[in-house]
């Protein structure tokens, strides 16, 4: 991945951004006689971005879902600091519909929440706010056959935006794309994470990739095989910006590489 010359959110005081906003306790997670997950325990701070990072199948993309409330835990807790703090799920596939222009798609979390009640004109206007923090505002007329597999995962990240989240949780956004576009949007991300033009607070990212989870967070969650079961917290204390052939990120990386070659 690139770097970027971007200023972190860790400038901010330390305690503006130690305070705890997001924490699971022994959680459990089956399907049927499936565990996925298991006694599982780690927070989220303010201010943090933080990865999931372990083996295909493990149960990422579970416990994503399940702090989304999209999965029902089968034991233990999920606790918010704030049970107002809002939540946005980007997930690998943008899941943009094809008859609906590329704003309209950004509104749809809009319309789902207003119901029978109209979209206004203030609501097209964050809309084309969130297309254009993405930098895709010339595209708001097109459809996604029309858009490239970079820019339609763009659409969906601002459509994650659009109501404006304190968490965004991410399932791996753009693990289907080549490695170039993958760096490019990674970049947009950090950009976007990093620029306080939205209220996000933190960010929970899975990923199946080494140097991406260390070159993006604040943290690395390492996960075993399922149930996913916590190897270890490891924290980046990298400045920013970081490439992965740098020395001290790359002497993380290694360090995460050996973790889990090693079956810890």
């Amino acid at each position: 991945m690139k770097a970027v010359a971007l200023a972190s959110r860790q400038e901010a005081p330390l305690q503006e951004w130690a305070e705890t906003i997001l924490s699971i306790r022994n959680l459990n997670v089956r399907f049927g006689e499936t565990v996925a997950i298991e006694d599982l325990s780690l927070r989220v701070r303010r201010g943090e971005l933080v990865s999931l990072l372990g083996p295909s199948g493990c149960g990422k993309s579970t416990l994503l879902k399940a702090i989304a409330g999209l999965v029902k835990p089968t034991g233990g807790e999920i606790v918010m600091q704030d049970p107002k703090l809002r939540r946005g799920v980007m997930f690998q596939k943008p899941l943009l519909l094809p008859w609906r222009t590329t704003l309209d798609n950004v509104l749809l979390p809009i319309e789902l929440q207003r119901g029978d009640r109209a979209v206004g004109l203030a609501d097209r206007e964050t809309a084309l706010r969130m297309l254009d923090l993405v930098q895709l505002a010339d595209f708001a007329a097109a459809y996604p056959h029309q858009l490239s597999g970079g820019m339609q995962q763009r659409a969906a990240l601002a459509r994650a935006l659009i109501c404006d989240p304190d968490v965004l949780l991410l399932d791996e956004p753009f693990g289907a794309l080549d490695e170039l576009t993958r760096d490019v949007l990674n970049d947009e991300l950090l950009r976007i994470w990093q620029s306080h033009e939205t209220r996000l607070t933190a960010v929970l990212m899975v990923t199946h990739s080494i140097p991406e989870a260390v070159t993006m967070s604040d943290r690395v969650i390492v996960l075993t095989h399922r149930p996913a079961l916590l190897v270890e917290d490891v924290t980046v204390d990298c400045p920013r910006p970081r490439a992965p052939e740098d020395p001290e990120p790359g002497a993380v990386i290694k360090r995460i590489r050996r973790m889990i070659r090693a079956g810890r």
